[in-house]
């Protein structure tokens, strides 16, 4: 671990993520969610159906990936956006190194400001009835580590990295992810579904794909996307390199 995790790299990351002005981003959407889950709770009491409603299609449909969208791209895509990504290249670091560095402080981002309000809004919401919160929960840590490495891989593709997240986001996670049965099948939003109706009783929380394969999928695609940054960090260069 000690060769793949960089501390200098995880606090410069760590400083450009918590900014004033990103974490405001970040926190917007979990304290929305919380108004939301008191105010629901106020007006209509506990009630499962609801909490299910407002866990899986807010937080766990739009708040997490929005906020992998933030802290994925913004691990290192304003680096290569401004230039400053090639001192860090200079330094005696190995890329590798760099991209799961990065990737670690963006997951503990991610998780920190996705599963953990979701958790106490599941707690507000119901009280985790039917163990509806802790399902969320871990549905929202786990598609967490998805979404911070699918994000982290934007930011080395292209340099719209936030634009393109955002798309990916809203239209394939939020709509056809929801909507098109299909699509289901290739939704992170789904394989962490599948988590939570396997965590969860009753029969409140459902998913479209199998929890093997659903747990598969979340593991090829995070170890895909974070190899494929790592090939795309090495192929930049450093003057004095070619």
């Amino acid at each position: 671990m000690s060769s793949l995790y960089h501390p200098t790299v995880a606090r410069l990351t760590y400083r450009a993520l918590l900014g004033p002005r990103r974490a405001l981003l970040l926190a917007t959407l979990p304290v929305l969610l919380i108004v939301i889950a008191v105010a629901v709770r106020a007006l209509t009491g506990a009630d499962d159906a609801t909490a299910d409603g407002i866990l899986g299609g807010f937080a766990l449909a739009t708040m997490v990936p929005l906020i992998g969208v933030i802290a994925g791209t913004g691990a290192i895509s304003p680096e290569i956006d401004d230039g400053s990504v090639i001192y860090l290249l200079a330094k005696p670091v190995k890329r590798p190194t760099i991209i799961f560095t990065k990737l670690i402080v963006a997951i503990g981002v991610t998780v920190t400001f996705s599963a953990v309000p979701t958790y106490l809004a599941g707690l507000i919401l119901n009280g985790d009835s039917q163990r509806m919160a802790t399902a969320y929960t871990v549905a929202a840590a786990a598609a967490s580590v998805a979404y911070s490495a699918i994000f982290l891989l934007l930011g080395t593709v292209t340099r719209h990295a936030v634009v393109a997240g955002l798309v990916y986001a809203l239209v394939w996670e939020s709509v056809f992810g929801n909507l098109v049965a299909g699509a289901r099948t290739l939704s992170v939003q789904q394989w962490a579904l599948s988590l939570a109706q396997r965590i969860a009783g009753g029969d409140q929380v459902t998913s479209e794909v199998a929890l093997p394969t659903a747990v598969v999928l979340l593991t090829t695609v995070t170890c895909a996307a974070t190899w494929y940054a790592g090939r795309k960090l090495r192929s930049l260069t450093v003057a004095g390199e070619e």
